[in-house]
């Protein structure tokens, strides 16, 4: 991880060379699905791989656990992997927005124990009002954030150093905050368990929000289209917008049928899915999110464009303590508990591991906010696959560090490849 003071030299945006720009507008331009199908195999070929490779990932792990115990696709197996991956997946969202701007949080997993342990304590010990508890734990996440940040940017502490002092320091605080204890109960009939653990949206307000989802998503890709179209840019044919919302729209209905089976979709994940949403939409279609890729790729390129660096870094660690906090919130109220195993064992680097395994690069500047769904997905449907066929732990962390790997190897080939056709 690089220091703010010093200029870089990287760049791992992945701008495409005006050769590939031209070659995928001719492809594209006016030849409907066949140039977009044969742009999509031209950004393929030259290491643009998107988050391809984990979906035929994920959709081979399905395959082979389904094969392997047919409980694993049953509704009811399914409705606890949704509710398995929202606490962690909320994490993991943070950690993309941190390795956007080529840094990282090791810190992540202390950090969502002791938000548990403000929750237990204000909440069931000292009778403060659920809201004004949860409202206390965000705080301290987002001023830790900026301690982080400011540490980072005015002494140039890296901050791997920083945020693994945080881990120690804040693993100690959280155990100081239970108490001789160590466990504090909350109690089921309160309303942030019942929203981590029974709440559940009935068939036909699913249906609905998938609906307007489609929607949306449709009216978005007109409206991207028409702005390029008036910047002189391939649009692409409205046909493939059309199949796009055709499939999602498929997809989700078919999940949602089978969740309804048993217990349905689950508020919880809804609120996970629509944290993801929301952070693409805002790294893709605001400043600041086009400012964190900018610094990512390439520090002293975004300095020199006015980009304020430094408070970009400020605000990305923010951002992921903040959600940090808000996942341990939620794993908290699906355990019903905050203990000192809060936030701890392989937590941490689960995290991180999913935002990795996802696609977003170790390096910074590539990634999105899906990568924390896919990766969170991936890892938690392997756990739960092993779990199934009752194979122990040991196996378990075998098989998702090799994942791991795999996710990382593929990240530095797909950068080479696009290094060897023009691309930085």
């Amino acid at each position: 991880m690089s220091s703010p003071t010093t200029p870089q030299t990287k760049d791992n945006s992945a701008p495409t060379t005006v050769a590939a720009d031209l070659q995928d507008e001719r492809l594209t331009r006016g030849q409907g699905l066949r140039g977009a199908f044969a742009g999509f195999l031209t950004r393929v070929r030259t290491g643009d791989l998107g988050s391809l490779p984990i979906v035929v990932g994920l959709i081979i792990i399905w395959i082979v656990f389904q094969a392997l115990n047919p409980r694993f696709l049953s509704a009811t197996n399914l409705v606890d992997l949704t509710l398995q991956v929202a606490p962690l997946g909320v994490i993991a969202l943070g950690v993309v927005v941190v390795l956007l701007v080529g840094q990282i949080d090791l810190s992540i997993g202390s950090l969502s124990g002791l938000s548990a342990a403000i929750l237990g304590v204000t909440f069931v010990n000292w009778g403060w009002p659920i809201w004004a508890a949860i409202l206390l734990a965000l705080v301290v996440g987002a001023v830790i954030g900026y301690f982080y940040g400011f540490l980072f940017t005015r002494f140039g502490v890296p901050t791997f150093v920083v945020t693994l002092a945080g881990l120690m320091g804040f693993l100690g605080l959280q155990l100081w905050v239970l108490g001789p204890s160590g466990t504090i109960n909350i109690p089921y009939n309160s309303w942030i368990v019942e929203f981590a653990t029974s709440w559940f949206l009935p068939p036909w307000l699913a249906y609905t929000i998938a609906g307007l989802v489609v929607v949306g998503m449709v009216l978005n890709d007109i409206s991207r289209a028409r702005r390029r179209a008036r910047s002189g840019l391939s649009t692409g044919p409205v046909s493939l917008i059309v199949i796009k919302a055709i499939v999602v729209a498929v997809i989700a209905a078919i999940a949602i049928t089978w969740l309804a089976t048993n217990r349905g979709v689950s508020v919880m994940f809804l609120l996970f899915v629509a944290l993801v949403g929301a952070m693409a939409t805002v790294l893709t279609r605001t400043r600041w999110g086009r400012w964190l890729y900018a610094v990512g790729g390439n520090e002293e390129a975004a300095r020199r464009a006015g980009i304020n660096v430094k408070t970009i870094y400020i605000s990305a660690l923010m951002v992921g303590t903040i959600l940090a906090t808000l996942g341990g919130l939620m794993a908290a109220a699906r355990l019903t508990a905050a203990s000192i195993s809060s936030g701890g064992g392989t937590d941490n680097l689960t995290a991180i591991a999913a935002a990795v395994i996802g696609g977003t690069s170790l390096f910074g500047g590539r990634g999105s906010a899906w990568s924390a769904l896919l990766g969170i997905f991936v890892i938690k449907s392997i756990q739960n696959g092993l779990v199934l066929l009752s194979l122990d732990s040991d196996v378990q962390f075998m098989v998702t560090g090799a994942v791991l790997l795999l996710a990382v190897i593929i990240d530095a080939l797909s950068r080479r490849s696009r290094a060897s056709h023009g691309t930085a």
